[in-house]
């Protein structure tokens, strides 16, 4: 009778199981269908709010783009040109305040100033409208500038600094290309300001002495490794000789030569020596090509800019999507008020 009873508790214990077992699966289903179904509820409640309030959409838009066509045609046109520079010697900082300054003379309409700095008439000066500076940004520059990081610093301080830490560091005064970019309401003010801007910068006299300082050292570099081809082609020379003597003497008579290896790596390691010092010959050539200058110009002004357009400069797009979104503004408020009210009833 025990046993009879053991198994009839346990088929119940088993059934109870499965009960709960499916429950459970029928409310999670329950739950995903009901979570679509709010989702699809949501979306069909925008659609038919915007539905019932199309009109009113489709008029504030109209009013907007008339508005926008309006300043649009009184607007006055603009044209760009733009400068691409490399900074050396740390002068990006002070190319930037440069750069914000003519900018902030521009705001103030300081026309006797500007024609003063750039050495043109106050017609010309009062045509522009924005100076403005950016970083070109190259993801090559931040490793390149850890790799520059790692070979200077000793390998304790590499182990507490990683890439993710320097990557976050890494500002925009350390990119290597800048673009400046300048915006007038004439296309051919362009010509020669580049000259100024650059000019104001290179006549710090900080910035030319470490110039001078860089530009002595990568010659006497420079120097030192012509000096050190000139020897290595000397002991080549030697070598040479000093295998024909032994080659002749070989021949003079039968013998086993128990030293070519080490002919064989003599020549190698003169070889490679060589390779080196022309690779650091050429490393060293085009830092004295891009040090040459306090700061490289990679491309001038166009003389004649192009005009500004897009999007974002397109008053009737502007205008019109703003009163669309300032419609919606009030008709949710208006909507929120009266259910407000039928709350408080």
């Amino acid at each position: 009778m025990s046993t009879d009873k053991n198994k009839n508790e346990e088929e119940v214990d088993l059934g109870s199981l499965f009960v709960i077992i499916g429950n459970g699966i029928t409310k999670f289903f329950n739950f995903i269908g009901s979570f679509f179904k709010g989702i699809f509820h949501f979306l069909i409640s925008i659609l038919l709010f915007f539905k019932s309030n199309v009109i009113k959409f489709v008029i504030a838009a109209l009013i907007g783009g008339a508005i926008g066509a309006y300043l649009e045609s009184s607007k006055e046109n603009t044209f760009g040109s733009n400068l691409l520079v490399q900074p050396n010697f740390n002068t990006t900082r002070q190319l930037y305040k440069n750069i914000n300054y003519y900018n902030d003379l521009v705001k103030q309409e300081n026309i006797e100033l500007i024609a003063s700095l750039f050495d043109i008439d106050t017609i010309k000066a009062r045509k522009f409208r924005k100076f403005e500076i950016t970083p070109v940004i190259n993801n090559n520059d931040i490793i390149n500038g850890y790799n520059s990081f790692i070979l200077a610093s000793d390998t304790l301080t590499v182990q507490s600094y990683d890439f993710k830490e320097y990557e976050s560091n890494f500002t925009d005064y350390d990119f290597n290309i800048h673009d400046i970019e300048i915006e007038a309401t004439v296309n051919d003010v362009f010509s020669g300001l580049e000259k100024v801007i650059i000019k104001t910068v290179e006549s710090n006299p900080f910035f030319n002495r470490i110039k001078r300082l860089t530009n002595e050292n990568l010659k006497r570099t420079d120097s030192l490794y012509k000096e050190n081809l000139k020897n290595v082609d000397s002991i080549r020379q030697v070598y040479l000789k000093v295998m024909l003597v032994e080659a002749k003497k070989e021949s003079a008579g039968t013998s086993i030569d128990l030293g070519s290896t080490k002919k064989s790596t003599k020549e190698i390691e003169l070889f490679d020596t060589d390779r080196n010092i022309m690779k650091d010959l050429e490393l060293n050539s085009r830092s004295i090509a891009q040090k040459s200058e306090v700061i490289n110009i990679v491309s001038n002004f166009q003389t004649i800019g192009y005009e500004v357009t897009g999007i974002t400069k397109n008053l009737i797009l502007i205008l019109a999507i703003l009163s669309v979104l300032l419609t919606l503004f009030f008709i949710l408020l208006f909507d929120l008020n009266k259910y407000l009210n039928r709350y408080k009833k």
